[in-house]
């Protein structure tokens, strides 16, 4: 039977623009704080925002980007995150307000399309990019190899490249990624040194579900993805799901009230316990689901039986 926990909120951000679409928490270097991406800053905004939040005191800082981020790592010289910014890769020093770029170009042969998802391996970023309809197949999948600081695509046929994980197995590495529009969770073997990817491969099928998958990290051990399931129907809550990766079974569900459009989870250190935060959003509602939908743009948190998080790589600057 699945168990099912429901997420308190954690916090609500204080402006209508960072409640549009928050993405992305990660840890930063600093004990009890998290970041978090707010991708843009409303339906017509071309900019959003990092953001810190302080764990202890919920307070949150946010400080404007020169673009619309799709993720954001901190880096470990613990001032700077390595940020994907519209079609460019920099460095961001909230402090100073600094941006550094150092990889320009992703899907320059394609018009409408931004930097999505990503995920880190040693000195490496694997990471997506999402067309802005939603609808053609010209999305790239990218490789940025930190051996020959190249950017080097892996595919170019996803609509709205999402959630991505990188695990080791007995014949190498894995990545597990999310085109959403699929409803799918996808392995392939990823050969770093090459900058190759094996075949597809379905590890869970949510083809018949109404919600889309998005936002995803391993489970602490690397047996089971948790993803946060965007509802973009209305429904009166919203859910973020733990599976099995060797079977496809669900073991627990996470709901949010009132914010059915879940985007990213993460495991991480809260108030003496193992919490999953979960960002969620506003994007797309209309004014009746808005209404009805109190909680969308809040960050929640999830009590959870882990009793570690999910290893989080801080970035080589």
């Amino acid at each position: 039977m699945t168990d099912v926990r429901v997420a308190e909120v954690l916090l609500r951000p204080e402006t209508d623009e960072l409640r549009f679409l928050p993405e992305g928490p990660y840890p930063t270097t600093r004990a009890g704080e998290l970041s978090w991406v707010a991708i843009q800053h409303g339906k017509d905004s071309r900019h959003g925002s990092i953001n810190l939040l302080n764990l202890v005191t919920r307070k949150n800082q946010s400080f404007a980007l020169p673009g619309r981020p799709g993720f954001a790592f901190a880096c470990d010289d613990e001032l700077s995150f390595v940020v994907g910014c519209e079609r460019s890769l920099g460095r961001f020093t909230p402090q100073t307000g600094a941006w550094e770029l150092f990889c320009e170009g992703v899907d320059s042969d394609v018009e409408n399309t931004i930097i999505n998802d990503g995920v880190i391996w040693e000195d490496n970023i694997l990471f997506g990019t999402k067309d802005l309809e939603f609808s053609t197949k010209k999305a790239g999948l990218y490789l940025w190899r930190g051996s020959d600081r190249k950017l080097i695509r892996l595919r170019n046929d996803q609509i709205c490249s999402n959630g991505k994980a990188i695990r080791k197995t007995d014949w190498g590495l894995e990545l597990i990624d999310i085109d959403s529009p699929t409803r799918q969770i996808a392995a392939y073997s990823l050969d770093i040194s090459k900058a190759s990817l094996g075949s597809r491969r379905v590890l869970v099928d949510l083809t018949s579900d109404p919600a889309v998958p998005d936002g995803m990290i391993l489970t602490p051990d690397g047996s089971g993805v948790i993803v946060a399931m965007f509802h973009p129907g209305g429904a009166d809550h919203g859910e973020t799901r733990h599976y099995e990766l060797a079977t496809g079974r669900l073991i627990t569900t996470w709901t949010t009230p009132t914010s059915p459009q879940n985007t990213c989870p993460l495991l991480i250190g809260i108030d003496d316990r193992i919490g999953l935060v979960i960002t969620t959003a506003v994007e797309n509602m209309d004014a009746t689901t808005r209404q009805k939908s109190q909680n969308a743009g809040c960050l929640f948190v999830g009590g959870t039986d882990f009793d570690s998080v999910t290893p989080m790589p801080i970035y080589a600057a």
